[in-house]
């Protein structure tokens, strides 16, 4: 494991949560900033890891013999803590000036970051959009809690995760992190837009967010995943293969190239219908004439193409189905007809929030029946789908 230690008071509680990973058999190995060097000595994390500690981007010897794009992979896990306002600003401005920011610039592996800083750097605005970000890119987050602070007189949220939470949330990592090792993955993400002219275009609302939610999930449980985007405005998750495409066309060939894999999800909401004809030149307004006519013929069935039986169908199918009205009858209908294996059935009607939002609800649909999820965020959905596949997948622990 490579534990980033950035400046902090709470630079101090990282000889605690070495010395706990140490005892469970976690090697770690530390960089520590500039400013976590004020907090902190290199002697003492040394001392305590039994590991050389890295801190100068431009140390030749450390080049020389490492490294920072080796040093930022050779590892199973990337811990930042505690992570400052400083650090998270620069990592989500993907910076890349200093040993630690070059590391998780160029780091293929998970990361997992522990805030700490004073409550009212925690409410601002620019930390929150920070934070924002980074978790459309896969990072995951402990903490902060609340309390006092360092400063006299001052408290609320920002208080670092204390050693014991951080411990757990790796050691629970490190637990589910091979679970789904050696298996290939591919997950489709966000709208597919159909042109209509070289300026329009036939589309829907999907954000993509719980696409990309679950193909980080199922990377962060190791294993091998393309993700099949349509047009987002999210950042692709680290760890995996992102492939973009615009029309259903596009993305059909694109999950057809990433063949033959062990579990396919279709979180993409992919576009019914095209328009039969795609004009070359912009259509002219001419109100003489009225609106013209619009003729649609229908997209590849993407989920239904992979659920068919074959040599190259998939151990494990899994749709979604987003519905606005009669969702779970519409949705055990959808199972039985495209072929695949499970469902995930939401609601995205006008007020739910679904389309573009961070929480979600869905149901569980599988040949045995349904199963209601409560409402939760989308990265915690795509956990606990990522758990039921290991689970179904016979890699439980």
């Amino acid at each position: 494991m490579l534990l980033v230690v950035s400046g902090g008071i709470a630079a101090y509680k990282c000889l605690e949560l070495i010395r706990r990973l140490n005892e469970q058999g976690i090697k770690v190995r530390c960089i520590l900033t500039t400013a976590g060097a004020r907090f902190v000595t290199p002697l003492s994390l040394s001392a305590i890891s039994g590991e050389r500690v890295f801190g100068d981007l431009f140390s030749l010897t450390d080049e020389s013999e490492i490294g920072h794009i080796r040093l930022s992979r050779d590892t199973d896990l990337v811990v930042v803590a505690p992570a400052s306002a400083d650090i998270l600003a620069r990592m989500a401005a993907g910076l890349a000036n200093d040993l630690a920011t070059a590391a998780l610039l160029a780091t293929d592996k998970p990361v997992l970051i522990a805030p700490a800083m004073n409550s009212r750097m925690w409410d601002h605005p620019a930390t929150q959009a920070n934070l924002c970000l980074l978790k459309g890119r896969g990072i995951m987050r402990v903490g902060p809690n609340q309390g006092e602070m360092a400063e006299r007189g001052e408290a609320g949220w920002g208080r670092m995760a204390e050693p014991a939470e951080i411990f757990q949330d790796i050691v629970a990592f490190f637990g589910r992190s091979n679970r789904l090792k050696g298996l290939r993955c591919l997950v489709t993400s966000g709208p597919t837009i159909e042109p209509i002219d070289p300026v329009r275009f036939l589309a829907n609302r999907s954000s993509g967010r719980q696409g990309h939610a679950i193909a980080a999930a199922l990377t962060a449980m190791g294993a091998d995943t393309t993700l099949v985007s349509g047009p987002t405005h999210l950042p692709d998750p680290t760890g995996l293969t992102t492939t973009h495409v615009e029309t259903a066309r596009e993305m059909l060939a694109a999950c057809q190239a990433a063949l033959p894999v062990d579990i396919a999800v279709c979180a993409a909401a992919v576009a019914d219908w095209r328009p039969a004809e795609e004009a070359d030149q912009k259509i002219k307004k001419q109100s003489s004439h009225g609106a013209p006519a619009l003729r649609l013929v229908e997209n590849p069935d993407i989920l239904a193409t992979l659920s068919a039986a074959g040599p190259k169908r998939p151990r494990l199918v899994i749709g979604f189905a987003a519905e606005t009205q009669a969702v779970e009858e519409n949705s055990f209908l959808k199972r039985q007809t495209k072929g695949c294996d499970w469902i995930l059935a939401n609601d995205v009607s006008a007020g739910s929030g679904t389309f573009g939002g961070d929480d979600n609800t869905v149901q569980l649909i599988t040949a045995e029946g349904s199963e209601r999820w409560p409402t939760i965020s989308k990265q915690a959905i795509a956990e606990r789908l990522a758990e039921r596949i290991a689970e179904t997948m016979g890699t439980a622990s």
